[in-house]
């Protein structure tokens, strides 16, 4: 018997499940935003800067671009991704290491540090930097945040051994600037907050993830793309849940078209969790019912 997700794919000839909730580096779609948000990145990189903070809406992308980062730069840079860190200083050097694969020896914080600082000139020494990315750095409290700024500060001569980059949500920058974090914004040199698609960028996306799936990527009408864009306001995540759970619902109805009425159904029957004022369209529920009379 065929699973659901084998009806699903099957039924569009597609070779795999195109609006995932999972960030997947295979399927990033290069808007405009994403491009100058990535230059950023690659820019803070290169010019060994020590604190690069990427910010975005939930769902924006973010952690799309830091997995796909992670995929594209040379061999001669160690990352290390520390993702939901929690707690005070004293749980940041275990979070660190634990990021870099280094079982924590000891408890104490001194001892705790020089490990750390043994391993980074360990891969200096070997042409290596080390890159640590902390994401949903929002939550980050502000003596964590402080003590990510110290580590900067580690160095042989005049080489910094650690850069960060902190990628988190809005309140990320209002916390940074009105925190009393004068020295750590002194350390930041570059940053770029990601903001939501617009409704050209919308339907390329939409597209391009279908024909990554293995689509012919004309699924979706251009109304039903429409009635996306307004629902999702340009999150990427909020697309990918709309579509995914429209193009099930165009499955259960035989359809291969996906029109505004089936997403009404979906916003009605609350299987999409995130709460929107829906636009009301005469016209797709005129079409429901004529194709559901018909059938």
């Amino acid at each position: 018997m065929a699973s659901t997700l084998d009806i699903y794919t099957g039924h569009f000839g597609l070779k795999e499940r195109p609006f995932a909730l999972a960030p997947d580096p295979d399927f990033l779609f290069w808007s405009a935003q994403h491009e100058r948000a990535y230059t950023m990145i690659e820019y803070g990189i290169l010019t060994r800067a020590p604190i690069t903070v990427i910010t975005g809406d939930v769902g924006a992308g973010k952690t799309t671009l830091v997995h796909y980062l992670m995929k594209s730069m040379d061999a001669d840079l160690t990352f290390a991704l520390v993702s939901n860190a929690q707690g005070g200083r004293g749980d940041l050097l275990r979070w660190v290491l634990q990021a870099l694969d280094q079982e924590a020896k000891g408890t104490d914080y001194v001892d705790l540090f020089g490990q750390l600082q043994d391993y980074l000139i360990a891969e200096y020494a070997a042409g290596r930097r080390t890159v640590l990315i902390f994401d949903e750095a929002q939550a980050l409290a502000q003596e964590m945040l402080e003590e990510l700024r110290m580590l900067t500060n580690i160095n042989v001569g005049k080489d910094d051994l650690l850069q960060l980059i902190l990628v988190g949500q809005p309140e990320l920058r209002d916390h940074i600037r009105n925190g009393g974090l004068t020295q750590l914004a002194q350390r930041i040199t570059a940053s770029f907050h990601l903001t939501p698609m617009d409704e050209a960028s919308v339907r390329k996306y939409v597209d391009h993830r279908l024909k990554v799936a293995g689509g012919s990527g004309k699924i979706f009408s251009a109304e039903a793309i429409q009635l996306i864009v307004d629902i999702s306001r340009g999150i990427p995540r909020l697309i990918n849940q709309v579509c995914d759970l429209s193009m099930v619902y165009a499955v259960s109805e035989g359809k291969f078209t996906v029109e505004p009425w089936m997403i009404q159904n979906v916003m009605r029957d609350g299987a999409f969790w995130y709460s929107v004022d829906l636009p009301e369209s005469q016209a797709s529920e005129d079409a429901a019912k004529a194709y559901r009379s018909a059938t």
